[in-house]
Formats: structure tokens, sequence, C-alpha cells
């Protein structure tokens, strides 16, 4: 596969804008309208990776895309309002669940760093 043939792989899908029924009905940053769009988005990158890209090609069109800063950036983003609905922040139970998600963020970071 050459560069070009590269190139056209990482354009096809290009996306510069998603509208969703928010957008549409004025309620702006709606969780339930934006996390199915967000979800379908995977799953249509899930699908051209399944195809049968080469693998450094994928992972070179990942980390050129910065999907895993961005999926990162959703777990930071869950575990910060965790942390903003807990009653006492030192309560171990209620920061488990945030520590969590902050955790798995540093995951997804670190396994692109080493890619």
């Amino acid at each position: 596969m050459n560069a070009e043939t590269s190139k056209e792989l990482a354009t096809t899908a290009y996306v510069t804008a998603i509208e969703t029924t928010a957008d549409r009905t004025g309620d702006t940053g709606e969780l339930a309208f934006l996390a199915p769009a967000a979800a379908a988005a995977l799953r249509l990158l899930a699908d051209a990776i399944q195809r049968g890209t080469d693998h450094d090609i994928v992972v070179q069109a990942l980390k050129d895309a910065g999907v895993h800063d961005a999926f990162a950036d959703v777990l930071d983003a869950a575990s910060a309002s965790v942390m903003n609905a807990v009653e006492d922040p030192y309560d171990f139970d209620e920061r488990l669940e945030a520590d969590n998600l902050s955790g798995a963020a540093s995951q997804v970071r670190d396994a692109f760093r080493w890619l």
C-alpha cells in the first residue's frame, strides 16, 4: 500500500461536524443525544479497521487523529463530573468511581504512547 492510498484511507470518512437532535432543538450539551453519536462514530471506525487495513497504518491514523486523546478526554470529563457531584471528596467509596475513570483515561493515553 503506497502513501497516497494511505492518505485516501485516512480522509475517506473525515468528519468536520456532527449535527445532533440537540443541535436542532437548541438543547446543547445533552449527553443523551451526544453519547449515541460518539458511539456510532467509534463503531464506524472499528468497522473501517476490521476491513483489513495494515496494522501500522491503523495505529498511525489513530494517533494522527488523536482518537486516544479524545476518548481519554471523555473519561477525564466523566471523572470530573463524578467528583463534582460527591458530597464528601475525601470519602473513599465516593472517590473510587472517579479514580477508576481517571485511571482508565491514563491507560488509554499510555497505550498509544508506546505504539
